[in-house]
């Protein structure tokens, strides 16, 4: 491990993006203003955005130094950051990964390389607040904030200050992240937690910071988060898979969803059966109401049905990904 002045610290900065014209500008300008002089050159990965993303970035590219923007064929977020760490990562001691629809403090980059020096980790991971605008999203910030939506899960239920096994992925050492690979292009979500087990099994050492975060919004209706929880529970399924690991008691509780679901459809015929879809369902809304009083918030309710949502999306995502015959999951 290497003691690095975070003044002299060289880092790549990434940004994985795909149609985000609404926010890549002042995303990429923050970004300039808090590197100032330093060493940090920062790569757009365009996925192939179809609205103004990539002419924004050219025009920034006159004004702005040390700007690239990268096509990345693949369109997936891991391809597209292995690309730029190919290209761009020579002369760069750590790579900064940043989500193109999140938010992130002013002073996000340099408390990363600080958190980076003074701990010696391999890998800086984040929390993440969950923040919404519409009503089905403000709901279901409720419910990610929550353990009803997150299951305990440290990087979004505030357990910072500690080394970890897994977190939103914001810094790690270039090194590290060549020594084992990089990530693996076939994952379409789930990447991070593949990686960071890749990372942990090879020695290297991932610590959760408690001094910065990002600001996530979620999907903004209820199909759009089910298609994002069901990509979510293939990926962890897939994960599974290739590393031979059990799911954690957080997991496999959702994965019983789609289930219990499918006993409730004989309901008809034996009654019994629905039982447990009922106590599933009945103690997303009793937790809902929970959050409404205790918390005040009104969303609560709301956030309960965004919950199950989520719960029957991954568990979905899980169960589709686990039968398929590997001959499928190869060419997919």
């Amino acid at each position: 491990m290497t003691d690095t002045n975070t003044s002299q610290a060289a880092a790549l900065i990434v940004i994985p993006c795909l149609n985000e014209e609404a926010n890549i500008e002042r995303l990429l300008r923050q970004l300039v203003q808090e590197r100032g002089d330093q060493s940090m050159p920062i790569v757009v990965v365009d996925g192939g955005s179809t609205d103004s993303t990539r002419g924004i970035v050219q025009a920034l590219r006159a004004e702005v130094p040390a700007l690239y923007l990268l096509d990345n064929p693949k369109r997936l977020q891991a391809p597209g950051i292995n690309l730029a760490v190919e290209r761009f990562g020579d002369d760069c001691e750590f790579l900064i990964r940043i989500d193109a629809h999140g938010d992130y403090p002013s002073d996000y980059c340099q408390v990363l390389l600080r958190e980076a020096v003074d701990r010696q980790a391999d890998s800086v991971v984040v929390g993440m607040k969950t923040v919404g605008f519409g009503f089905f999203q403000k709901a279901t910030a409720v419910a990610q904030n929550s353990k009803l939506g997150n299951g305990g899960s440290k990087h979004r239920d505030g357990g910072g200050g500690q080394w970890v096994d897994h977190g939103h992925h914001a810094l790690m050492r270039i090194a590290a992240f060549r020594a084992v690979g990089g990530y693996d292009e076939s994952f379409s979500h789930n990447e991070d937690a593949e990686l960071d087990h890749r990372l942990r099994t090879s020695g290297f050492r991932i610590w959760m910071t408690s001094e910065t975060f990002m600001t996530y919004y979620p999907r903004s209706s209820a199909w759009s988060l089910y298609r994002q929880y069901f990509g979510y529970g293939r990926g962890r399924a897939r994960n599974m898979m290739k590393h031979r690991m059990l799911p954690k008691l957080r997991q496999a509780l959702p994965l019983a969803v789609v289930p219990v679901f499918a006993g409730a459809l004989l309901a008809f015929l034996y009654w019994i059966v629905a039982v447990p879809f009922i106590l599933w369902a009945g103690l997303c809304v009793a937790y809902g109401f929970w959050i409404a009083v205790s918390q005040k918030n009104p969303y609560g309710p709301a956030a309960a049905v965004s919950a199950m949502i989520m719960h029957f999306a991954w568990s979905a995502g899980f169960w589709a990904e686990l039968l398929t015959p590997r001959k499928r999951r190869a060419l997919q």
